[in-house]
């Protein structure tokens, strides 16, 4: 496997792992989002610990970071989302009993 399509898997599990450390945070405190943002900033030294082949390009902390960016938020913002969502209980609320929603959920029957 090419160096860097091993530097896009650790960015993705990074982001993964940083967006339930941000979920888990963010039911207490809402600094979690923050928190779990700043680890993007860790990326390329966890990278230069994990990969010995890492390319020369990505060797700078700035330019690692700047190849990282979309990767990470995707996952970050997706699995923060989702842990905070699954810890906290959500339940939808109904605003009105005509929504097909509340019919899908109530089982009535859904005409349309």
């Amino acid at each position: 496997m090419k160096p860097e399509n091993k530097f896009s898997l650790i960015v993705y599990g990074w982001g993964a792992l940083s967006g339930v450390v941000s979920g888990v945070l963010s039911i207490e405190n809402q600094a979690g989002w923050i928190v779990g943002f700043m680890l993007l900033f860790v990326i390329p030294y966890v990278a230069k610990a994990l990969l010995k082949d890492l390319p020369e390009e990505l060797q700078d902390p700035r330019t690692a970071i700047r190849q990282s960016l979309g990767g990470f938020l995707l996952f970050w913002l997706y699995f923060t989302l989702l842990v905070y969502t699954v810890s906290t209980g959500f339940q939808p609320k109904f605003y009105s009993n005509q929504s097909l929603l509340y019919k899908i959920i109530h089982n009535s029957t859904v005409t349309g």
